[in-house]
């Protein structure tokens, strides 16, 4: 015989409310957060009718258990714009990742050095990898010089966090921000507004400088566009490392 597996439904999380709360008695607190007692059931969804508000179970694993009236729905938009702003509020330190020859061409060299001025820009961690292939490995002196080159040409927006080292075929070094995630990402957000401000406050001008500005804003907005968003869940602000993104070799 075929086994049947009921799994249910989903199991919600939200707290129950009104009719709902299937328990003989409660202990309630009032609107303004007196302790009004122990009371039957019946009693405390009789005070939350006469009042207008809801009879909401704050504490299900209380005996008995702790009921308050409020305005619910007034509570749950309350809480979700709480915790949208603490997601606004919440940096993540990126490890990237630039990876380079030993004998690199110019103009490849300032295409990859400017990724890492943006990177540190953003208040992100640099991983400088040089990789060396066939004769390369026996010269690491070259790519020694490369690094401390790239590291004295960034000096002003960051700093070596971790000292050139052989591993493997690679060398590796790590590139450290002087900004914090969270001051990058309120610079950018500050510049953002300030354009878009002086954009509103200006008579219209033509299509290539509107699009001009565009442009403009949404490279101040890069470093916050990932830390913003509609799901509302409550994050304190702490700068979080996460896995390291690779910009392949030009």
């Amino acid at each position: 015989m075929e086994k049947r597996c009921n799994r249910g439904g989903p199991i919600s999380t939200e707290p129950r409310i009104n009719d709902r709360i299937r328990v003989p008695e409660v202990r309630l607190v009032g609107p303004s957060g007196e302790q009004v007692g122990i009371v039957p059931l019946a009693k405390a969804l009789e005070l939350a009718q006469e009042y207008d508000l809801d009879l909401v179970e704050v504490a299900a694993t209380a005996r008995p258990p702790v009921c308050k009236l409020m305005d619910y729905g007034k509570f749950k938009y309350e809480s979700a714009m709480k915790a949208r702003e603490a997601r606004k509020n919440q940096a993540h330190t990126v490890i990237k990742e630039m990876k380079l020859r030993p004998k690199i061409d110019p103009h490849d060299y300032d295409t990859k050095k400017g990724h890492v001025v943006r990177f540190l820009k953003q208040g992100d961690k640099v991983k400088i990898t040089i990789m060396f292939r066939g004769r390369e490995q026996s010269r690491p002196e070259l790519g020694f010089r490369l690094l401390q080159r790239l590291a004295d040409d960034v000096q002003e927006l960051g700093f070596v966090e971790s000292s050139a080292k052989q591993d493997g075929r690679n060398m590796i070094m790590v590139l450290g921000p002087h900004k914090k995630k969270t001051e990058a990402m309120a610079e950018a957000r500050a510049i953002a507004d300030a354009r878009k401000a002086e954009r509103q406050g200006r008579t219209p001008g033509s299509i290539a400088e509107d699009a001009e500005d565009d442009v403009e804003d949404d490279e101040a907005l890069d470093v916050i566009e990932d830390t913003e968003g509609d799901e509302a869940v409550e994050a304190p602000a702490a700068e979080v490392e996460q896995p390291a993104e690779t910009a392949q070799d030009a």
